[in-house]
């Protein structure tokens, strides 16, 4: 089914998600509806508790909402079944996590090329898209390097080279800085900025530093499962 908004990559309306808790249920979304157009760079803030993790786990396709409308790229996936819920995963998001998820017992090229590897992209392509990637994010010089060899910041470059494997049209980072110091940090945000900037990338990422945040181009905030504000940055 087509989006109603079909002038939006992303489009939600009215979403909600509610988890069974034993006898109780836990309503983590009330209701939100929100666009994102292509190009754009947003950070979901608010505190712990907030709805922020469900809402993009709900926007990476990772499940469906309880009730409401969500669509990406004008796909209706408000109802899909996990098969294509994969599917467009697989053909639309790069994910950069927290944790970086890395395999141990691959070094940082394999780690990259893994994603084109599972679409059916040849290895000796893989490996040279790996290489360009890990390039691009300034780990020339580590590619045959395991993750026990990379400091924390390394590791999450290779992430982020390892999440634009299929060329998605979005990039989702649940907070991408939280395991890096200040600096390192920095570091992480300006390849995002550069990747939004030069590269079209539309980036949404999760976090709960304000300091972070402020270098994205929109900010929106979520209080007990519903947007309480959304308003441009100030790198917007």
């Amino acid at each position: 089914m087509e989006a109603e908004n079909k002038t939006s990559l992303i489009y939600a309306r009215d979403v909600t998600k509610t988890f069974i808790m034993g006898d109780n249920e836990l309503q983590a979304l009330k209701g939100v509806s929100l666009s994102i157009d292509a190009g754009e760079f947003v950070a979901l803030t608010g505190f712990s508790g907030s709805g922020k993790s469900t809402l993009i786990h709900l926007l990476g396709c990772l499940d469906i909402p309880t009730t409401g409308h969500y669509a990406i790229d004008g796909i209706d996936v408000s109802s899909a079944s996990r098969d294509e819920l994969a599917r467009v995963r697989n053909q639309k998001i790069g994910f950069v996590f927290q944790k970086f998820h890395l395999l141990p017992d691959l070094d940082a090229c394999n780690n990259v090329a893994l994603p084109m590897l599972y679409a059916g992209v040849s290895e000796d392509k893989a490996r040279i898209h790996a290489t360009k990637l890990l390039s691009d994010v300034g780990l020339e010089n580590r590619t045959d390097h395991f993750p026990y060899q990379l400091s924390g910041g390394e590791q999450q470059r290779v992430a982020i080279a390892r999440s634009l494997a299929n060329n998605p049209s979005i990039i989702l980072a649940d907070e991408p800085t939280g395991n890096l110091d200040m600096a390192t940090g920095d570091v992480i945000m300006n390849i995002f900025a550069d990747l939004n900037k030069n590269k079209g990338c539309t980036i949404i990422l999760v976090t709960h530093e304000p300091s972070i945040a402020a270098k994205t181009k929109r900010i929106i905030e979520l209080i007990d499962g519903k947007i309480v504000k959304d308003f441009k940055a100030g790198n917007s």
